[in-house]
């Protein structure tokens, strides 16, 4: 060990002893190139996922901030990801768990949503009230949402532990899976809670109606549900998930950012990456 220490020793002596004779902008490119992640897409359909690859790293390209991509495209087999595992404060987006959960727990106690809880449910998603979100929130309790998020599979999403569910800390990956049981047949969720889910996220207000769905066919169905939040940490987080139908294709986007200057910021820089998605799936 004390070899392999003194090794680890004298290699990090001689990087710093490099480091003064190199102008730092030099240094600097190799090693940021090293730990940058790049978009990676795998696709059943010939060419799509390197025209998908070269585009969503184009639409990225001096974007600012900390971005995460997420791309499942049922009828091609196509998917494309990016910081996949890298948590986010989850903001507005997680109210679509929260009504999962509601549905999911409702479900297992074989009743109905109440006609408060289906107003509520309502104004958490169509106009993303916050106070709606905190009443379903304090409700469920955070046995039953970790309840759902097993079941669920969606291991890296962590409720905040003081209570507070916009800090609720999300991937795309786990993104992902929600939007995939929404938006198929599964032992989780009921038909009739995923249909209730997809209704309520296409019946988003027009002013709430940006990010992911930019772009998107006129002949394709969406569903959307966005998230913005700022803290004195990474200014602007502002995340968009939404599922698409139609046109030949079924598929989901999570674009989930934070580092923003501003909202607007990252609303620019999700729809960037949402128009080259839709325009290539369209093409294919």
């Amino acid at each position: 060990m004390t070899h392999l220490n003194s090794r680890r020793a004298g290699a990090l002596t001689a990087a710093l002893g490099a480091a003064v004779l190199i102008p730092a902008t030099v240094a600097a490119t190799p090693a940021a190139a090293a730990i940058t992640p790049t978009v990676s897409c795998t696709s059943a359909k010939a060419g799509l996922a390197t025209k998908l690859q070269k585009d969503i790293t184009a639409a990225l390209a001096n974007r600012k901030g900390t971005i995460a991509v997420g791309l499942y495209d049922r009828s091609t087999k196509t998917t494309c990801t990016l910081r996949s595992t890298y948590a986010y404060d989850s903001a507005s987006v997680v109210k679509v768990t929260i009504l999962a959960t509601l549905l999911w727990d409702a479900k297992k106690h074989n009743r109905y949503l109440t006609d408060r809880e289906a107003s509520l449910a309502k104004a958490m998603i169509t106009k993303s009230d916050n106070t709606a979100a905190t009443t379903l929130w304090k409700q469920l309790g955070l046995t039953k949402i970790k309840g759902f998020l097993t079941a669920a599979g969606m291991t890296q999403t962590k409720p905040d532990p003081n209570g507070h569910w916009g800090l609720t800390q999300i991937t795309v990956t786990d993104e992902q899976k929600l939007l995939k049981l929404i938006t198929a047949k599964n032992t989780v969720l009921s038909d009739n809670s995923r249909a209730y889910i997809l209704k309520l996220m296409g019946q988003v207000i027009s002013s709430q109606r940006w990010g992911t769905p930019y772009g998107a066919p006129s002949t394709v169905s969406v569903h959307v549900k966005n998230g913005w939040l700022q803290r004195s940490t990474h200014g602007w987080r502002v995340h968009s998930v939404g599922t698409f139908n139609g046109g030949g294709h079924d598929y989901m986007i999570t674009v989930l950012t934070h580092g923003n200057s501003t909202m607007s910021y990252g609303v620019t820089t999700i729809q960037g990456v949402a128009k080259v998605i839709h325009k290539d799936l369209a093409a294919s």
